[in-house]
């Protein structure tokens, strides 16, 4: 072969093996890179795990699949069933077992007799009401169900009630016993001890509010505090409302000029509501919020949401 053939080759030979590894070098660098994209899906664990692996050797990390969740079953309270069927027990009568409201507590509770009321004995039915549930043990309930009658006498009857697993299905396991009522509950002192004099401006601001929200008069966004929401009761139930007590827990309430903006107070209205039927004593609890030289009501218990324009 001639010299300058083979001076040609072996020089050749180095750039193709110098070619040859580059080409090596970013396959490999590509791979690293779709390792790394991969492990960055995958999550900060991946990551982790292809950072330190090195560019050369990077692996895409599997996803990790997520833990079973397994919720435990809330268990049902079964007032409401129990209060069906005192009803339909109460109503019933052995001697009228195939009526509806004897089929309906057998159905409930097949395992109770139905009761034998003496004819006109008893005062008349009116309502029934769960007043109480206990869960005793697993699936058993006890379930205190108060029946009002037309003479104004109030039972009350333990029920007693087992539910399924889920919470989806009950049964009446035995017959009602007559139990007393629950006691009457002490009731903690008011927080309202600030008496407002009736002729200040926080007193005929709430008689104004009370007005226009209860009878219709005015409108109720004018009483309200900014971003204050509030419609008024639809129909108007009254004709008239008259304030007859307004008692505070802050003394910024009782004072005679409005205070500073900004200056919040809580106070309790007693009011007196008529209509075509009657006089009706009403209480309400509010906010009012000290306004440039006014009081604005910026929220009352359980009806105004704050926020929004009005």
């Amino acid at each position: 072969m001639p010299p300058g053939k083979k001076a040609s080759r072996s020089e050749a030979a180095p750039a193709i093996a110098a070619g040859v590894e580059l080409e090596k070098m970013r396959r490999r660098v590509r791979l690293s890179r779709l390792a790394l994209f991969t492990a960055i899906a995958a999550g900060p664990v991946a990551l982790a795990v292809a950072v330190a692996s090195g560019p050369a050797t990077a692996e895409a990390a599997a996803p990790r699949q997520p833990a079973p969740v397994r919720t435990a079953a809330v268990a049902a309270d079964p007032a409401g069933y129990a209060q069906v069927f005192i009803d339909a027990w109460l109503r019933s009568s052995v001697d009228e077992a195939g009526s509806a409201q004897a089929r309906l507590a057998q159905s409930l509770a097949p395992d109770v007799a139905l009761p034998d009321p003496a004819g006109g004995a008893q005062s008349k039915l009116r309502s029934v009401t769960a007043v109480r549930s206990v869960q005793r043990d697993g699936s058993a309930w006890a379930v205190t169900v108060a029946a009002q009658y037309a003479d104004g006498t109030v039972r009350y009857f333990a029920v007693p009630v087992a539910t399924d697993r889920t919470g989806a299905s009950f049964a009446v396991t035995g017959a009602p016993g007559v139990v007393a009522g629950p006691a009457r509950a002490t009731v903690p002192a008011s927080p309202y001890t600030v008496t407002v004099p009736s002729d200040s401006s926080l007193a005929a601001t709430v008689g104004e509010f009370l007005g226009a929200y209860l009878t219709g008069t005015g409108e109720v966004d004018r009483y309200l505090a900014p971003g204050v929401k509030l419609a008024p009761v639809p129909p108007a139930p009254y004709t008239s409302v008259t304030v007859r007590e307004v008692s505070a827990v802050e003394e910024a309430a009782a004072a005679g000029p409005v205070p500073t903006d900004g200056t919040q107070v809580r106070v309790r209205v007693q009011a007196e509501a008529r209509d075509d039927t009657g006089r009706w004593p009403l209480a309400y609890e509010l906010a009012l919020t000290a306004h440039s030289g006014r009081w604005d009501v910026a929220a009352q218990s359980g009806t105004v949401q704050g926020g929004g324009a009005r």
